[in-house]
């Protein structure tokens, strides 16, 4: 019987690095992580009601929202929402200075 040497395998920090190289990759673990760091930041009572939807120049993020009503509400609380989201920002290496909340934008899934 032969013996089998598994020496020819590549390391899982080469394939991970491999596949961050992939632009859609990235661009869907960032879309990820905006939603789970915008669900923390939030008042409970807007929790699933608006959701990350792009980013515009100038550093502004489009989010998504139920209805007029919930924009309405998130916009009176930009200053602290952005202030919260500042750090979880940075941590993705992003840079966001305002909010602008859309009704029209809101998909459900």
């Amino acid at each position: 019987m032969k013996k089998i040497l598994y020496t020819d395998f590549e390391g899982v920090d080469s394939v991970i690095s491999t596949m961050m190289d992939n632009p859609q990759l990235k661009k869907a673990i960032t879309r990820t992580n905006l939603n789970s760091f915008w669900d923390k930041i939030l008042p409970a009572k807007f929790k699933g009601r608006s959701k990350p939807y792009s980013m515009l120049p100038g550093y502004v993020m489009v989010i998504a929202c139920e209805n007029p009503i919930i924009a309405q509400e998130l916009s009176l609380h930009k200053i602290i929402l952005l202030k919260k989201f500042e750090p979880y920002a940075k941590s993705l290496k992003m840079k966001v200075l305002d909010f602008k909340f859309d009704p029209k934008k809101w998909i459900l899934d």
